[in-house]
């Protein structure tokens, strides 16, 4: 294939255009299973690096070694204390955030936010002690709002969370576009010829992004006619693992592509005997390379945490301390994955 670059294969493999010049690089900031995923797809796509500008590039890396500079505290803010490692979605921001200090120069050190014993002039003096000079919180699942007892902490230092917007305080962030998200998604399904779509989510994760799901589903809809715009079923967080309720929404609004965040849907479909997508369309808000089968959303959740770094690290580089009078938002456009789960696009 002509004109192969590395654009394009991030466009395929769903990461970051950094991402794969560094695993084509075999480095070590890449799992191995990334790694090979990336030169698998270089391979079937024909790439072929130019060797003069790879000379040149290697000889530019070498000769630019960052130097560490400081140090910047990563806060787990999820309740699980091993979120950062094992949590389906949180590793990638980890990923991003750290791949991004160390082009920096600075070093993290890793936090719990709900660590019992942790008091505000606790984690002030820890901060101090380390020579840390900025925090960058990740993980908020459940709420927006950050525990009142350590708010001196957030009023001594930079601080940017990313994924969602904070309140109470209201911190600077980066995140997906999840309204832009949501939108370019009904598109893509009306592309395919879908014309009765419909959103299956919960509550609390579309309160937690301000109805942001939400809103961009609601102005597709006004694409069509009244008669075609099935109602959301927002009861995921009530019906836990009981999908009667659910079963009972499908069968009075009857959509024809579903858009979710959960894997349950999928196994609740199955067990119902719905053909995907012969019978219903598929789409996931956050599409994961650990199922590309599934068509949806690529967050780049990598790249939020990136810009998370660039933030905080900008707000040392002013003296900007404490919680912004205006915090300052960065977000990050998310990309179509085509999967099985969809038809194929409508001929015009």
């Amino acid at each position: 294939m002509a004109n192969v670059t590395l654009s394009t294969i991030a466009a395929k493999a769903g990461v970051s255009k950094n991402s794969v010049s560094l695993a084509l690089r075999g480095d070590p900031q890449i799992p191995p299973s990334t790694r090979d995923r990336i030169r698998l797809i270089a391979q079937e796509l024909g790439y072929r690096p130019n060797p003069v500008i790879a000379h040149l590039m290697a000889q530019l890396r070498a000769s630019r070694t960052p130097r560490l500079q400081a140090k910047l505290a990563l806060v787990n803010a999820h309740r699980d204390p091993d979120a950062l490692r094992k949590h389906p979605t949180i590793p990638t921001y980890v990923e991003g955030c750290e791949r991004r200090a160390a082009s920096r120069g600075y070093g993290f050190d890793r936090f719990w936010l709900h660590e019992p014993t942790l008091t505000a002039a606790s984690f002030l003096r820890i901060l101090r002690t380390r020579g840390i000079k900025g925090a960058v919180l990740v993980g908020l699942m459940e709420q927006n709002h950050l525990p009142e007892h350590l708010r001196a902490v957030w009023d001594a230092l930079p601080c940017v969370v990313t994924g969602v917007r904070t309140r109470d305080p209201a911190l600077s962030f980066s995140c997906v576009d999840h309204h832009h998200l949501s939108l370019t998604a009904f598109e893509q399904a009306l592309a395919r010829g879908y014309r009765r779509p419909a959103l299956v989510l919960d509550n609390t994760i579309d309160r937690l992004v301000e109805g942001r799901f939400s809103a961009g589903i609601l102005i597709g809809q006004q694409k069509l006619p009244a008669r075609q715009r099935v109602p959301a079923f927002m009861a995921m967080d009530e019906v836990g693992e009981d999908p009667a309720k659910f079963y009972a929404w499908l069968d009075r609004h009857q959509p024809d592509v579903l858009f979710t965040l959960y894997n349950r849907v999928t196994r609740w479909l199955e067990r119902r005997r719905v053909r995907v997508p012969a019978d219903l369309g598929l789409i996931q808000l956050e599409w994961r390379a650990t199922h590309p089968e599934i068509a949806g959303m690529n967050q780049h959740n990598d790249m939020a945490g990136e810009a998370a770094v660039d933030m905080v690290i900008g707000q040392i580089h002013r003296n900007e301390n404490g919680v912004p009078a205006f915090p300052r938002a960065t977000l990050i456009g998310a990309t179509w994955m085509n999967g099985k789960t969809v038809r194929a696009v409508a001929p015009v």
